[in-house]
């Protein structure tokens, strides 16, 4: 009988939430995700501009081994140019397609790349340097200092 007594007891001190806390909850949930959504869309759109950037460089430093091995032609000449072939050689990506090449010209010891992958970058304004690098659907060459300060490698 006391058991049942307290039984009662116990359930009338018991509360739930109100439908006015339900609701600030939801409120308060809805207010944190528009904030981060467009935070996450921001930092994964960045991710895949770095990374194509980083196929850029990948490629690069495969064909200035090849350039210095001689493997795309001799090395003595004004600008050795290595053309695609030369470049599925030595770098392992899946990304390559015509027209792309690695050129290194001798007189002010610059490397130039042509890369395809270069006209999907989106965030313009966070990868542009200077005059010199200005990311667009038609720019596909980068030289490889441009490349280091797009890459925060100043």
């Amino acid at each position: 009988m006391f058991k049942k007594i307290m039984n009662k007891k116990l359930l009338k001190n018991q509360k739930g939430l109100t439908l006015i806390e339900l609701l600030a909850v939801i409120v308060i949930l809805a207010i944190v995700a528009a904030i981060a959504i467009p935070a996450i869309g921001n930092i994964i759109s960045n991710s895949k501009d770095k990374a194509i950037l980083s196929d850029a460089a990948g490629v690069l430093a495969g064909a200035k081994i090849a350039i210095a091995d001689g493997a795309c032609g001799d090395a003595s000449q004004a600008t050795v140019t290595c053309d695609l072939t030369v470049l599925k050689d030595v770098y392992d990506g899946d990304n390559l397609i015509t027209g792309d090449q690695v050129v290194y010209t001798k007189s002010d010891k610059k490397y130039t790349i042509t890369f395809n992958e270069l006209t999907k970058i989106k965030n313009i304004s966070k990868f542009t340097v200077g005059t010199s690098f200005i990311p667009s659907t038609t720019t596909t060459t980068i030289t490889d200092k441009d490349l280091n300060k797009a890459m925060g490698n100043k």
